[in-house]
């Protein structure tokens, strides 16, 4: 919520809590990233200590998500090639990272982080385009396409699970799990509706009664229940 009223937020986001645990601050840094596209580090207290309170903690470890255009691991070497006695140790690849310094360093880090994201960043980076295969035609919302693409994987990096946007009416939406927005989507020129799916959305922005229609960006799924397969969009 803090980070959500910030107006100016920083280029690479640092974020820390002493009750994290290290299982989870890499699912954290990602979803922040997703929220604000931004890298994300997230720190929790390092487990191997017997820290009862913050005034305990010595060394932390952070989990760090990137974005498109920015090389997370060579970020990491910067700072540590400007400041060699600031991190402990660090490693990863261009997406994803890890790393450990000490505590009472965090907020030095914080700062040269951030310079350094700047230093690095790929112009534009930072605005979050969606880069989108086109529009499909009602002939291409089918289950066999799906099943096609399904089997034309596996996806990674450099070779993207390909997305597709359409503009739909809203029939249905409701909330299932804690915070995945399953909608009934009609496209004018189909004669069934589309099921579709939204994981992890803002609950303070959906179910939106309001909306009718939606532009949605979007991969083709297929949906086994009970033994019948159907399309979805995700």
């Amino acid at each position: 919520d803090n980070l959500g009223k910030a107006k100016n937020l920083p280029s690479g986001l640092c974020i820390f809590d002493e009750s994290w645990h290290q299982g989870v601050i890499g699912i954290l840094a990602s979803r922040i990233k997703e929220r604000f596209h931004r890298p994300v580090i997230a720190f929790a207290p390092d487990i191997d200590q017997n820290a009862d309170s913050i005034d305990d903690i010595v060394e932390i470890k952070g989990s760090a998500r990137s974005i498109p255009g920015l090389h997370i691991r060579d970020v990491l070497a910067g700072v540590d090639s400007k400041h060699p006695d600031l991190i402990n140790k660090f490693g990863g690849h261009a997406m994803a990272a890890g790393l450990s310094f000490n505590y009472s360093d965090y907020d030095k880090f914080c700062r040269v982080f951030n310079e350094e994201v700047e230093n690095q960043l790929a112009p534009g980076a930072l605005e979050g385009v969606i880069l989108s295969d086109g529009n499909l035609s009602a002939a291409d919302l089918q289950l066999e396409i799906a099943q096609q693409l399904r089997e034309a994987g596996p996806w990674g990096q450099n070779f993207p699970e390909p997305i597709f946007d359409n503009s739909f009416e809203l029939i249905e939406q409701r909330i299932v799990g804690e915070r995945h927005l399953k909608l009934t989507l009609a496209h004018a020129e189909l004669d069934t509706w589309i099921d579709a799916i939204a994981f992890n959305i803002d609950l303070r922005q959906w179910p939106n009664r309001e909306c009718r229609r939606v532009h949605a960006v979007y991969k083709l799924d297929v949906n086994e229940f009970r033994g019948k397969r159907s399309l979805q969009l995700i």
